[in-house]
């Protein structure tokens, strides 16, 4: 009996690594080559090919002949090659941007801004440059915005605002103003708060606390109270490849931009997982909504049904306890608490 239980548990282990090493499954009717166009994702182009988009990672085959082999060009033809039996894509031809110089070993480069981003980039684009998670006491203790020159505030590039407080040897700061704070809806941990970028200014002078600033650019109306913050550094990272977390993924959706109710194809939504939950830029995850309860006709017990599943977002910037995601697909409407899951 022992012998058979494990000769069993043996034939099972052996069919689940098979299955781990299985290529990805390629979408019914994909094409043998593709011509990239302006306009195009590389989540549409691995849609194209690839039953479960995410598994992009598992069949691109790099082009060592390309400058940046894993990023894809408008004019660049694209197809499906087979490596030891299995299916892979590769550049089966560069385009003009991304084309290799024939008659020299050397390589063809281009800027990374002509690739094509990932996911649509007019959807993302504030909370990729503007939005940031910080915590509370960070905000607190930052410099504020006192009045502007005149007194009163203004927003145009070359005004003068003043503002209270310390910034050390900084020459440009960015402004903020508090928006919504983020709590785990299980645990009840504070996870952060949004600060929505009103404008960015450089510092003329400072003279004890006050601090002169003139307006390089803003988007809204600056108010009083509003937070000078050190101005990021960071590279906008538009071309991450759409992925599978390396690791089993339980959250919710906590919030959602623009505070619609049902949530859409496109929508942005806050996630209470993120960094330190191993979260990365590009995990796409499945969307599931509870199943509802009903009532046993027999028993009279109440049941909970399954979830089922209802959608898919890919994760596109991360913070410490949070994380931003868009919609990329919705089979019916969307909702906060809805429970996100590695697909």
């Amino acid at each position: 009996m022992i012998r058979k239980l494990f000769f069993t548990f043996f034939l099972i282990s052996m069919a689940f690594c098979q299955s781990l090493l299985a290529s990805p499954e390629l979408a019914s009717g994909h094409p043998d080559r593709y011509t990239v166009v302006k306009g195009d994702t590389l989540w549409d182009i691995s849609q194209r090919f690839l039953k479960s988009p995410w598994l992009w990672p598992e069949i691109w085959q790099a082009n060592p002949q390309v400058k940046n082999p894993h990023l894809i060009y408008p004019g660049d033809i694209i197809g499906l090659v087979y490596i030891n039996g299995q299916p892979k894509i590769t550049i089966l031809k560069a385009g003009p941007q991304n084309g290799v110089v024939k008659l020299s070993p050397k390589i063809k480069s281009s800027p990374i801004s002509t690739a094509i981003p990932t996911i649509p980039l007019d959807a993302v684009a504030s909370f990729l440059s503007q939005n940031r998670i910080v915590e509370k006491k960070e905000l607190e203790a930052a410099p504020y915005v006192l009045i502007g020159r005149g007194q009163h505030l203004v927003t145009g590039a070359g005004d003068i605002v003043y503002a209270r407080g310390e910034v050390g040897n900084l020459d440009k700061v960015s402004i903020y103003r508090s928006s919504k704070s983020y709590v785990d809806p299980e645990t009840q941990e504070f996870l952060g708060l949004e600060a929505k970028a009103i404008a960015t200014a450089s510092i003329e002078a400072t003279k004890g606390e006050v601090i002169t600033l003139d307006i390089l650019r803003s988007n809204s109306e600056l108010q009083k109270g509003d937070r000078l913050l050190p101005t990021e550094d960071r590279v906008i990272n538009s071309t991450f490849v759409p992925s599978k977390p390396a690791f089993d993924v339980r959250g919710q959706m906590i919030a959602v931009d623009s505070g619609v109710s049902n949530i859409g194809q496109y929508n942005v939504v806050v996630l209470n997982r993120g960094e330190r939950n191993g979260i990365k830029e590009g995990n796409v995850l499945a969307i599931y909504k509870k199943g509802g309860l009903v009532r046993d006709p027999f028993t009279k017990e109440k049941l909970e049904l399954p979830s089922q599943r209802a959608g898919l977002l890919m994760v596109f910037r991360v913070f410490e306890k949070v994380s931003y995601g868009l919609i990329l697909k919705a089979t019916q409407p969307l909702a906060i608490m809805d429970e996100v899951r590695t697909p």
